[in-house]
């Protein structure tokens, strides 16, 4: 595993959104770039967008395979509303893990427009 924590923090709640949030940015910075000055390359680009997306997926995979194991693998079922440090490891790796099915989603929908968009608007 990528970042093999015992206990959950903010860095692994905070971890699934960030990867989706640089992969945005690559999509649409590089898209604008390509367009702007090669748009032949546009294959190309379709390329590095679908390798970035894996690795995001990947990472975010990872992350949520983390949070469900500091969830407690749904041993104990929400709220984890009591002040104890278990219900607070509880409490986060659920919270991750439902960001990080909300990062996978957005790193689709993301790469959805290299999938759609044949040619380069001037």
């Amino acid at each position: 595993m990528l970042f093999r924590s015992e206990t959950p923090n903010l860095w692994t709640l905070l971890a699934p959104p960030t990867v989706w949030a640089l992969h945005f940015l690559f999509c649409y910075v590089a898209g604008a770039i390509i367009c702007a000055k090669a748009p032949e390359a546009l294959d190309e680009l379709r390329l590095a967008i679908a390798a970035a997306t894996i690795l995001a997926l990947v990472f975010i995979v990872v992350a949520g395979m983390q949070a469900h194991r500091h969830w407690g693998f749904g041993s104990d079922m929400p709220p984890h509303d009591t002040p104890t440090d278990e219900d607070q490891q509880h409490f986060l790796g659920l919270a991750t893990m439902l960001l990080c099915a909300l990062s996978a989603v957005a790193v689709i929908f993301g790469a959805m427009p290299a999938l759609f968009i044949a040619e380069c608007m001037r």
